[in-house]
């Protein structure tokens, strides 16, 4: 199952550009979401306001090798290894989940656009898998064990508020992805159609509910990281 391309078997009964065009209005609605939140919530104006109250109150000017320096460290350390969250359970499930994500969206792409009606390269199909087991154990280890609410506030695990959609619209589309990759290998076809539409609508609402949800505040996080850091470093 791991080394199968679930969507090559896919396009035996659904033309392989329907997936894509269904890929194109995904990212499309990202897009829109995002820019529909931005106007909502002000965050870009308030982004620069804050950029420039900062630079009026630096003591000194940074050189250009040193801004360098500072975006080369933050990306390194907050963004792609999430040191603010310190070196417990909480950071290890986000990395799981972060990088389970990219891989899984990544190679969803790559199988979709690049091998749609064949055989690809197993390491593409394998890393489809691998990335939706590691979003599934980080964000279940997360959901049930780590969130603020539940093991500090000793809230049932099932209270779910807006802020929720995000990581539960995410952990469903890994899950039925899986469930469907498995029970299409397998040849049990009434439960393969349902988990494929099950991983569809689950895809629409992560995608169609970014304004809704959190999915926005992953841009947002690493140009606030940044400019933090840089108006720390100026004074």
């Amino acid at each position: 199952m791991i080394l199968t391309n679930a969507f090559a078997e896919l396009s035996v009964s659904v033309p392989s550009i329907l997936m894509q065009l269904f890929v194109i209005v995904m990212i499309s609605l990202v897009i829109i979401g995002t820019v529909m939140d931005m106007i909502h919530k002000k965050n870009v104006k308030y982004f620069f306001q804050n950029a420039k109250k900062a630079k009026s109150q630096a003591k000194r000017n940074l050189s250009s090798n040193e801004k360098t320096s500072i975006i080369a460290k933050t990306f390194a350390s907050e963004i792609l290894t999430t040191s603010e969250l310190g070196a417990g359970k909480r950071r290890v499930a986000h990395l799981l989940g972060m990088y389970g994500t990219i891989i899984f969206w990544v190679s969803s792409v790559i199988l979709i656009f690049s091998y749609p009606t064949s055989a690809a390269p197993s390491i593409y199909p394998m890393l489809w898998h691998i990335g939706a087991i590691m979003t599934c154990l980080g964000g279940y280890w997360f959901w049930f064990f780590l969130r603020v609410d539940v093991s500090a506030e000793a809230h049932p695990w099932y209270r779910i508020i807006k802020a929720d959609l995000f990581v539960l619209a995410l952990l469903a589309c890994a899950t039925f992805g899986l469930a469907w990759s498995y029970t299409q290998y397998t040849g049990m076809n009434g439960l393969s159609y349902l988990f494929l539409v099950l991983f569809i609508v689950s895809n629409l609402v992560l995608f169609g509910g970014v304004y809704w949800s959190k999915f926005a505040h992953m841009f947002y996080k690493p140009g606030a990281a940044i400019q933090k850091n840089l108006a720390e470093a100026d004074g």
